[in-house]
């Protein structure tokens, strides 16, 4: 079995299902031979996930394993208990894991602090009181427990820093003494001692050190030992240096770690590895923030890794020139960039490289020229890859200006616009964003500047509505902006001259399908006709950036309501005081306890509470609907009880209500939603030999003089004209503020007139697909009232008419009462659908549904012989279907029911 179990891993691994064998691996982790239960434990942790059916088989073994006088036992449970045990089932195992802390073997106490680890990211408040063991390990004998303390505490750190402030010293002298080569050899790594513990210390050390002079001042020393002893022959060591850069990156700055992180960057930059080229630009940019000028002493290895052929170092150059970017360098860097987008055809990073574009313009313009002409490149090469909000930022730009006052510098921006949106219009094909984009500035500010006349802006518009017919939104803004246009020649006293072109259009959408552009085809015709003071009102010239106040309670509306309240109009009530209404807020609240509250319980139950016994005369329970508990899965509603009136004077019309709260659901709709956590792991691939460095110091100097003289001879002036433009500018960067292009004024409104929703609209937002209830759902507290059924088969009347005698009658104390009988042929056909697969379709045709007589708890059943009368070619039609299927049918053998059900 054992050798089974390692093939169907193997099946596993190759895709296939291996289902049918996970018991047989649950099984053998109760072997008793430690063999056969360590291969049990590994393939059920491969096999099983966190949530699997079979996981509640296994609880009790892994409770058993982990009290085992065998230490190889405890660690297989250990390592099942981290990849098997969910939160609901954490409490059962939790104590005993506590107690493995002291253990005298270290493989258990290491394993230990594992399991508590994953405990914490899937349920931090299950483990929370448990901190203070982590603290403890911290001073472990055993270096491996001591390392594998640092993962959880490093979590805790990241989400409290403050809290764990008094551990630096501890961390800064376990760190010298890794560095001082004071472990073991067992932990080195390619001549490194402890690598992997080296880089979680100085993580932890980062986040602990930043915005903190004081704890900073505790960690210079031993980065800058790490510094000096770090072996950069190696991918290991390289990776030590790297986290060291990040460390000094992230704490309070200090000019000598400064210098030897700008070192160690630059023997990453000019080494030949690919890899190293991509660390020293992530590096460098983490610097630039302490230390700008830093990236000018490298300004020609980040011109070579800007033009290198790798795809991935040049993307990584890229964030790091956006980093960098000034107002002196912003236009070399923002062409570089578009240039660059117009060469990949990567959609995702084609919409990060147009934002950041979007957003160093905003930033670093130097001119209005410049601001329009760069955006409309990014439109035009990005597409409809360009965000919205960017379309929408910019015609805010536009419409508010610099924000300095200056009216002048602001019309100039928008009749800059307006002529290059002109000029682009002749373009063939232009991106949807960037239509929308160009007819709201040319329906607000077309015809501000008085240069071009209102005819030659609509016929424009009416061009763009016709070239892209099949887009509605573009259509759309291309009407509004029509009648902005005509709207603000009416205010000024302008004669309206409107185009054959125009008069066109709108007669095509008066007529649209769309109901949004019919609307809007409508209000400019209704615009079109009112006097200027009117249109003035209702649409001020440039007031896109007014604020409107919205009054949402509709008080202009009282007067009228109470008008019509008088005249015996009904009150409006709220929604949620309608009777068989749900308030949705409730209902969202409801489901989500049920889903959350779902899960194993380790506390006793409750007692029931004690109810009182509604009185309720037995000829009232015969007739009374069943009213429905409300439920949280759909929509309640509410019935009203009907209550047959009794002689007795105790008797009230009471509703009757299934107490359903203790029953455990077994059909219906699942309810539970357990909370599914993926194992976070990470790996790490280190190739030895990348950039070999042998020698003394004077050959590693040799070897760089070497490299700079090279450099110098091979630079040409083109590059060093580009390095000019990227770092010749002040160092000082000169970012304006980000309100630099935005007002200052609280809110603004691209677009003055939205059309209202039709109430088609609102109706058809309103209307809610209500899902039927699964009528096997015996877990949800809630009974449907029975409805008389309706006859299936009243449509073969014409083929047959038999005659059913239903009699039923109910014997209580005193009291009878006639109820319809249940559908006895839906149970034959259910009976037989396996033996009579093929005819009981037909039989079901052919019979009418048998009734039951029900006196006394007993049933009889009854089948009527039938006569059709002297219809003959009915009875001949009937007869060959008869001989055609080759079965009796029930009225030739009255007892076929019978002998079926028993």
């Amino acid at each position: 079995m054992k050798e089974y179990i390692i093939r169907l891993v193997y099946v596993e691994m190759l895709g296939h299902d291996a289902s049918f064998g996970y018991i047989h691996a649950v099984k053998m982790i109760h072997d008793d031979s430690l063999l056969v239960k360590r291969t049990g434990y590994l393939a059920v942790t491969l096999f099983l996930n966190e949530d699997h059916d079979l996981i509640i088989l296994i609880v009790n073994t892994i409770q058993k394993d982990l009290k085992s006088d065998n230490y190889l036992v405890v660690c297989a449970a250990l390592n099942a208990v981290c990849k098997l045990i969910n939160e609901e089932t954490i409490p059962a195992v939790l104590p005993q894991i506590v107690e493995l802390l002291a253990h005298p073997k270290e493989a258990v106490r290491k394993k230990a602090i594992m399991a508590l680890h994953r405990f914490y990211q899937k349920s931090p408040s299950s483990v929370s009181h448990l901190v203070s063991n982590f603290r403890k390990r911290l001073c472990d004998n055993d270096p491996g427990v001591m390392g594998a303390t640092l993962c959880p505490l490093f979590d805790l750190i990241t989400n409290d820093v403050n809290s764990y402030k008094d551990l630096v010293i501890s961390f800064v002298s376990i760190l010298k003494q890794v560095a001082e080569r004071r472990l073991p050899k067992a932990y080195d790594y390619h001549q490194m001692p402890a690598p992997f513990i080296q880089i979680k210390l100085l993580k932890i050390l980062a986040l602990l050190g930043s915005s903190d002079k004081q704890a900073s001042e505790n960690m210079y020393t031993v980065v800058g030992d790490i510094f000096r002893k770090c072996d950069s022959s190696s991918n290991i060591g390289n990776a030590v240096l790297y986290e060291c850069i990040c460390c000094v990156s992230s704490i309070y700055p200090n000019h000598k770690l400064l210098v030897s992180a700008a070192d160690a960057i630059s023997r990453f930059l000019k080494s030949d590895s690919h890899n190293l080229k991509y660390m020293g630009i992530d590096a460098l940019g983490r610097l630039i923030k302490i230390s700008p000028e830093i990236a000018e002493q490298h300004q020609l290895a980040v011109i070579d890794c800007l033009e290198d052929p790798d795809d991935t170092l040049k993307r990584k150059t890229f964030e790091l020139l956006y980093k960098m970017t000034k107002s002196t360098n912003v236009e070399v860097i923002v062409d570089r960039m578009i240039d660059y987008m117009n060469s990949i055809n990567d959609n995702h990073y084609k919409t990060e490289i147009a934002s950041r574009c979007v957003e160093l313009a905003e930033q670093f313009a130097p001119s209005n020229q410049w601001f329009i002409q760069t955006m409309n490149k990014v439109f035009e090469h990005a597409g409809d890859l360009v965000n919205i909000k960017v379309a929408h930022n910019l015609m805010r730009l536009i419409a508010e200006g610099f924000g300095e006052d200056d009216d002048t510098a602001d019309s100039q921006l928008r009749s800059s616009a307006v002529e290059s949106y002109l000029h682009i219009l002749g373009e063939p094909k232009l991106p949807s964003v960037f239509l929308q984009v160009i007819c709201w500035v040319l329906g607000e500010y077309g015809t501000a500047d008085g240069k071009y006349s209102a005819s030659y802006i609509t016929g424009k518009l009416c061009d763009v509505a016709e070239a892209y017919s099949n887009d509605e939104t573009v259509k759309a803004y291309a009407v509004t902006a029509l009648m902005k246009i005509y709207a603000f020649e009416i205010a000024a006293g302008r004669k309206v001259d409107m185009l054959p072109e125009c008069h066109s259009l709108m007669e095509e959408f008066l007529a649209s399908h769309s109901t949004d552009l019919q609307q809007r085809a409508y209000e400019l015709q209704a615009v079109i006709g009112l006097d200027a003071h009117a249109v003035e009102s209702i649409l001020p010239s440039d007031a896109s950036c007014e604020d409107i106040e919205v009054d949402k309670a509709l008080s202009f509306l009282n007067d009228y309501i109470q008008e019509s309240i008088e005249k015996g109009a009904q009150p409006y009530i709220p929604e949620s005081e309608r009777t068989g209404m749900l308030n949705i807020s409730n209902f969202r609240n409801q489901d989500h306890h049920e889903a959350s509250s779902h899960g194993l319980r380790f506390e006793a139950y409750e007692l029931p509470k004690q109810t009182v016994q509604a009185r309720i005369p037995p000829a009232s329970l015969a007739s009374t609907e069943l009213v429905p508990v409300p439920e949280a899965m759909y929509p309640r509603e509410s019935y009203q009880t009907t209550t047959v009136p009794s002689v007795s004077s105790d008797a009230a019309s009471t509703e009757l209500k299934l107490r359903l709260d203790g029953v455990q659901k077994r059909w219906g709709r699942q309810t539970h939603f357990p909370s599914t956590s993926t194992s976070n792991s990470t790996s790490l691939k280190t190739v030895n030999g990348i950039m070999q460095v042998d020698g003394s110091n004077t050959a590693n100097s040799r070897t760089r003089e070497t490299y700079d003289s090279r450099k110098q001879v091979e630079i040409s002036p083109e590059k060093q004209k580009l390095a000019a433009s990227l770092f010749g500018g002040p160092s000082k960067t000169e970012k304006k503020s980000a309100t630099g292009h935005k007002s200052s004024k609280p809110s603004s409104h691209m677009v003055k007139s939205h059309a209202p929703k039709s109430s088609m609209e609102v109706a058809s937002e309103k209307t809610s697909v209500q899902q039927p209830p699964d009528l096997l759902d015996f877990g949800e507290p809630t009974v449907r009232s029975t409805a008389p059924s309706l006859d299936p088969f009243k449509d073969l009347e014409g083929l047959l008419e038999p005659t059913t005698q239903v009699s039923s009658a109910v014997n209580h104390s005193s009291t009878a009462a006639v109820t319809k009988s249940p559908d006895i042929m839906g149970l034959y056909t259910e009976t037989t659908a396996g033996a009579h697969h093929k005819d009981s379709d037909i039989l079901s045709g052919l019979s009418k549904p048998p009734m039951t007589n029900m006196v006394g708890g007993t049933t009889t059943m009854q089948v009527a012989q039938s006569s059709k009368g002297p219809n003959l070619k009915d009875s001949l039609e009937k007869d060959a279907l008869v001989r055609q299927i080759g079965v009796t049918p029930s009225s030739q053998n009255p007892n076929l029911f019978k002998d079926i059900l028993g």
